[in-house]
């Protein structure tokens, strides 16, 4: 076979591997379509008549964001008055300080629901996570705590606080309960994960050491974790306030309750406002959270964690002037 023929060959074979892959993305293409189409189909969603109902909508928005009911595209100031008024009214942001208002603000129950949920779950967490590990517990025994998280995990939360509603009824107490659980399942999962990533070396060095297995798991395997088992909860417990909202719509307190309600009266000015509310929160849990985990992967968790909190403000203001 000459140069030429070997050629003309390769090119005819990268052709076809080029219409090959063509028409594989091609049909790949048509069964996505197709899929989706038919999930379309499936919700209803051409049957739903969407430009029928977008007055409405457009009504609604104009509730929602008073302040460009009347200027748009100028913003009126005086419409966020409407938005503070509601939030002092139903103390959003803080409670009273007698009487039968609570000194927690709907924003602090949600906090408190997703704060005492994370801590009520963190120990079943850390004990699943570290049995559910095959350094710790040798398959197959390790997948019994794995699936007891898996078991955990399919439930999502909002099922876990209808379950309990017969114990505590609906309230604060059901959701926080319903985190609690949520947070075994998710969190003891994280945990496991970063156990099977953990170095064998200082595992070795304690075993030769003629340390028993107790010490060998705390010594050797959770000290290489402890960072990442830190920065894993305060992610979790990020997410725990956005599932203490959603709870709340149920009827577990907080500002969800006060959304749901707002949202049967139609009052959608205070909807917006209550929203704007729940942003404030979950952004600040989250810069929070991040700055104290960015802290640790920079090393400076050796200064001891109340350091750290208490330096908390001092970094944030450096962190908006760069």
């Amino acid at each position: 076979m000459s140069h030429d023929d070997a050629v003309t060959r390769r090119y005819e074979a990268i052709a076809l591997a080029r219409r090959v892959k063509a028409l594989v993305f091609g049909v790949g293409l048509l069964l996505l379509a197709g899929v989706f189409y038919y999930a379309l189909t499936s919700v209803g969603f051409f049957e739903a008549n969407l430009p029928n109902y977008f007055p409405n909508f457009l009504n609604a928005l104009r509730d929602f964001f008073p302040f460009l009911a009347s200027s748009f595209p100028f913003i009126d100031p005086s419409g966020f008055v409407d938005y503070w008024t509601f939030i002092q009214e139903r103390n959003l942001i803080w409670g009273g300080l007698g009487g039968d208002t609570p000194l927690l603000g709907e924003a602090g129950i949600t906090l408190a629901m997703g704060f005492a949920g994370t801590v009520m779950g963190f120990p079943l967490a850390l004990l699943f996570g570290i049995l559910g590990s095959g350094r710790v517990t040798p398959f197959p025994f390790n997948f019994i705590f794995r699936g007891l998280m898996s078991s955990i995990r399919a439930i999502p939360a909002l099922v876990w606080g209808l379950i309990y509603i017969p114990l505590g009824g609906i309230g604060p107490v059901t959701a926080t309960l319903a985190i609690a659980t949520d947070t075994v399942g998710n969190l003891g999962r994280l945990f496991t994960d970063e156990l099977e990533e953990i170095e064998d070396g200082p595992i070795e060095a304690m075993e030769t050491t003629g340390a028993n297995r107790p010490q060998t798991i705390t010594f050797g395997m959770l000290s290489q974790v402890t960072t990442p088992f830190i920065a894993w909860t305060l992610y979790i417990f990020e997410i725990n306030v956005r599932i203490a909202v959603s709870l709340g719509i149920i009827g577990g307190g907080g500002l969800g309750q006060v959304l749901s309600v707002q949202q049967g009266l139609f009052a959608f000015t205070n909807m917006m406002a209550t929203i704007l509310v729940i942003l404030v929160l979950i952004i600040s849990v989250e810069i929070f959270s991040q700055r104290i985990r960015s802290t640790l992967r920079e090393g400076d968790e050796a200064q001891g964690i109340v350091a750290l909190l208490l330096g908390f403000p001092q970094r944030m203001a450096e962190a908006a002037l760069k």
